[in-house]
């Protein structure tokens, strides 16, 4: 016969992994063709992504944290940006940042989203690189912009920071800091994270 005593001591040495729930598995993603694709008026030219590190491909990620979905994290560090995602999820994109001198960190929001945005470089860049002169008024965009197929504005309290998540021609820059402190992506990448993010959402740099 065993005991009361005895017993309880049993079960409290059975094994509980049968009682704690798996977590959710992870989202699954459509997979991006980098082939050349027509986009509105332009056509987004090919990416060799075979070139780029695999530690900057997209993908989902394990990821804690105290913000809610929606929320953009921009690693600086990583050169990852992630997309906070439902049951401790991310979408993590490789990215490249501002060069030494140009880098920050803070809490935005995203004030705007532009398809084939225009992009107008400020006086102090025109006055580092006086070649950008001819577009003072602003360069159409198109292909051939530094702001790619999409740029997403963060602003802080309402103004304009001036720093853009956006595509870049220069897929070679993806993982280096060589920007003016905005965070570069594949433009392919940056069309998906675009459709993704709406205007008022949370973006923290770190």
């Amino acid at each position: 016969m065993i005991d009361r005593r005895s017993l309880c001591l049993m079960l409290m040495a059975l094994p509980v992994a049968g009682c704690v729930e798996p977590p959710p598995p992870p989202p699954v993603l459509e997979p991006i063709s980098y082939a050349a694709r027509r986009d509105g008026a332009f056509t987004i030219p090919a990416v060799p992504i075979e070139q780029v590190p695999e530690a900057f491909h997209r993908q989902i990620v394990p990821m804690q944290s105290e913000h809610p979905p929606g929320t953009m994290i921009v690693d600086t560090n990583t050169r990852h940006l992630y997309l906070l995602m439902e049951n401790d999820y991310a979408l993590r994109y490789g990215i490249g940042v501002g060069r030494d001198g140009f880098g920050w960190r803070g809490a935005t929001d995203v004030f705007a989203r532009r398809s084939w945005p225009t992009w107008t470089p400020p006086p102090e860049m025109i006055r580092r690189q006086p070649e950008l002169a001819r577009w003072a008024d602003g360069q159409p965009g198109g292909p051939r912009n530094p702001l790619g197929a999409r740029a997403i504005y963060l602003a802080i309290d309402g103004r304009d920071t001036g720093y853009r998540i956006h595509g870049t021609p220069e897929w070679q820059s993806i993982g280096q800091a060589s920007s003016s402190g905005c965070f570069r992506m594949i433009n392919h990448d940056v069309v998906d994270l675009f459709d993704r993010v709406r205007a008022g959402a949370t973006v923290i740099v770190v």
